[in-house]
């Protein structure tokens, strides 16, 4: 299993600079997609559903503060991934990847496991509620196997 920072390092290294909303969603999207596609958890950090959507806190810790974030990302390593962990996020940036932070966490607040763990609160109630990882798993693998799915990849590019 790898460490979220060794994930937030490749996503950096391979993406370039962007911003700390941007960084989160994609580490949140990794997760999502590898429950699906290898059925085990990418990291083991906890996700939560902040107001501005899905946060790893481990990662929060290091950029807090910082709006635009570069690689390299001191805390991790991007060596440290197996083949198929980097073909997940590979997957993930390559139909996510264009999408500006404020778009994709729009995006999450649209789906089922951002709602889920924030039931009951309002779009700007704090919460560190953590994001189930079964939910994620069912949601999206639901998601992949829906034909008449509208999936990211078909959405216009620029949004």
């Amino acid at each position: 299993m790898a460490d979220v920072q060794d994930v937030a390092a490749y996503i950096l290294q391979r993406q370039g600079s962007m911003s700390a909303m941007k960084l989160q969603k994609l580490v949140y999207y990794s997760q999502a997609w590898h429950l699906v596609w290898a059925e085990e958890p990418l990291f083991d950090a906890p996700i939560e559903a902040w107001a501005n959507g899905p946060v790893v806190r481990d990662i929060f810790q290091q950029h807090r503060g910082r709006f635009t974030l570069t690689a390299p990302w001191a805390k991790g390593d991007p060596h440290q991934l197996s083949k198929a962990e980097q073909g997940t996020i590979d997957a993930v940036l390559d139909t996510y990847g264009e999408l500006s932070g404020r778009t994709l966490s729009q995006l999450t607040h649209d789906e089922d496991p951002w709602r889920a763990a924030r039931a009951g609160l309002s779009s700007t109630d704090r919460s560190d509620d953590p994001i189930d990882l079964q939910v994620m798993q069912d949601f999206y693998a639901a998601l992949d196997a829906d034909e008449n799915a509208v999936l990211v990849r078909d959405l216009p590019r620029g949004m």
